[in-house]
């Protein structure tokens, strides 16, 4: 049986790789569903081997090898051994253990994940399945997980997944960056799953984490890539911006024992100052490219707001007011359920409880389905104004209706307290 730190290794690698192991190996087989099998068994390999053998000094490479190997036998009970072994050794010689460096020309990145999100995004697929294919392989997240992320059963998220996997394959879709026309009309979507699995990351949907640094810190980086591959649209720059300023509170949300720890409870020595200049530079970037007329949207105001926290070296020095002004832009950009719940907390924070529950009351009970976040947010604000009795069974409310371990901690633990305030 393996010992916990070989496990651990395993399971990091994986976290780290998969990504990069299946897309590498769609390039390699033109074929998402067998690039997804040969992963796995590379995967169960190392699960049989590193115990005894012990972790090898590049766990990646190791895991692509095996996965070549094992693509090779296929090939080989399929007959198609020699065409099939020239394509794959004309892509050995191409691989790099290293992540590849960009191209000078935009129109070619050599990124292989970067390239898997665009595939997983191919118009030929639904929305909701180019979410559910890039959560699976992108993001490596199982089905169970994604399933629970789209409140639909495990079934119909693994039919949905397969189903999605099998249109790229009869529409004979290649692993390769669009270009012209065609980028522009998908890198909105393309944008809109890294958001999605950036917000995976950084408030997992269910499980006993809160949240899931790995996940988060891969879509920065693909927020990055996307940068350089259009560095003339403010919105990719407002995204990047976004995300970065977000993740630099990672450290931040939980304790020492795995906690987690709401924003106006955060050590904020422990925010990634990096991370921080990094945003605030692709804001300026957004901001630049606006002022000479290019449009901005969801992702440069989103990231104003995170700019407005990350600027408040104390809870109380928040410019509630300006980030209040934001969600009222916002809402005319992007309007939804989600951003008035939010437009809600910072009139609340802004004007006064009272202000925030008038946001708040205007959302339909049922706008976001079994969400937390509507009786979460009417808690806090309750909580506030002094009604801690109604703010307790609101707060108990979004803790049965959280699939989070950890948040639910929290909802109970703000119900506990709103009781004893009483």
């Amino acid at each position: 049986m393996a010992d916990a730190t070989t496990v651990d290794a395993i399971t990091a690698t994986w976290r780290l790789e998969s990504a990069r192991l299946v897309g590498a190996l769609v390039r390699m087989t033109r074929d998402v569903e067998l690039a997804e099998d040969l992963a796995q068994d590379a995967l169960v390999a190392a699960l049989e081997s590193w115990p005894t053998s012990g972790v090898p000094a590049n766990p990646a490479a190791w895991l692509m090898t095996t996965a070549k190997r094992r693509a090779v036998d296929t090939f080989r009970r399929a007959d198609t051994l020699r065409r099939k072994t020239e394509e794959l050794d004309h892509a050995a010689a191409e691989e790099v253990n290293a992540m590849p460096d960009l191209d000078a020309q935009l129109d070619h990145i050599e990124d292989d994940v970067l390239r898997l999100v665009f595939l997983c995004c191919h118009p030929a697929l639904t929305p909701e399945s180019r979410a559910a294919l890039t959560l699976r392989l992108v993001g490596g997240l199982t089905t169970v997980e994604i399933a629970r992320g789209f409140l639909v059963p495990d079934a119909t998220m693994g039919q949905r997944i397969s189903r999605a996997k099998r249109t790229l394959a009869e529409a004979g879709v290649q692993l390769e960056l669009p270009t012209g026309t065609e980028r522009t009309q998908r890198l909105d979507d393309v944008m809109a799953v890294v958001y999605l699995v950036f917000t995976e990351g950084y408030v997992a949907t269910a499980g006993v984490e809160w949240t899931r640094p790995d996940l988060a810190m891969e879509a920065v980086r693909l927020a990055r890539l996307l940068a350089d591959l259009a560095p003339d649209e403010p919105e990719v720059h407002g995204l990047q911006a976004l995300l970065e300023l977000q993740a630099s509170r990672l450290h931040a949300r939980t304790d020492a024992d795995g906690n987690a720890v709401l924003l106006d409870d955060q050590d904020r020595s422990r925010w990634d100052q990096l991370l921080i200049r990094r945003g605030v530079a692709a804001l300026r970037r957004a901001e630049a490219l606006a002022a000479r007329g290019a449009p901005v949207s969801r992702y440069f105001l989103q990231a104003a707001i995170a700019h407005e926290h990350a600027r408040a070296a104390a809870p109380e020095q928040t410019d509630w007011p300006r980030i209040a002004a934001l969600y009222d832009v916002l809402r005319e950009a992007a309007p939804g359920p989600v951003v008035e719940v939010n437009r809600a907390v910072a009139h609340g924070r802004a004007f006064g409880p009272a202000a925030g529950m008038a946001v708040l009351d205007a959302v339909p009970l049922d706008a976001l389905g079994t969400s937390p976040l509507i009786p979460g947010v009417r808690g806090d604000l309750l909580s506030r104004a002094g009604a801690h009795a109604a703010a307790a069974d609101q707060f108990d409310e979004a803790a049965r209706r959280t699939r989070n371990e950890a948040e639910r901690v929290v909802l109970q633990g703000r119900a506990s307290r709103s009781r004893s305030a009483q």
